[in-house]
């Protein structure tokens, strides 16, 4: 296996504090959401606007690396099932992936909607939901 580094592109502002009584899904309750993003990526936001749907990738810092299968949504009546085939946070790299869209801009502080991440987590990265094939 190859080890490879990245870097926290941002960091995200919730009233979410614990991630055992965070919503497991955004469209299940999540707050409105602040990502504060660092200022070397500012040129990155520049095409990001209010209305945009994009995914966010974040690190689930708090989240077990050591964990492969889980019974899923927490739920022990479900059969035990492979981290990879499930949403759960624990797992070997602990990426979050969060469909959000943005509601507000300001500088460097960009708002969105259902995102379940708390206070704290480092974002990876940003890329937006592609449209339609000719729309790309």
């Amino acid at each position: 296996m190859t080890d490879f580094e990245v870097r926290a592109v941002g960091r995200v502002e919730s009233p979410l504090t614990d991630p055992a009584t965070a919503p497991k899904q955004g469209d299940e309750g999540a707050p409105e959401t602040t990502i504060v993003f660092d200022p070397s990526v500012a040129d990155a936001l520049v095409s990001l606007g209010v209305g945009d749907d994009v995914m966010v990738l974040t690190w689930l810092d708090r989240a077990r690396r050591d964990v492969l299968a889980v019974h899923p949504r927490g739920d022990g009546s479900r059969p035990l099932t492979g981290v990879f085939s499930t949403r759960s946070p624990h797992r070997p790299n602990p990426i979050g992936l969060h469909r959000v869209t943005i509601v507000a801009r300001d500088g460097l502080r960009v708002r969105v909607r259902d995102l379940e991440a708390v206070d704290g987590t480092p974002v990876l990265d940003v890329k937006p939901v592609l449209g339609e094939v000719g729309e790309r």
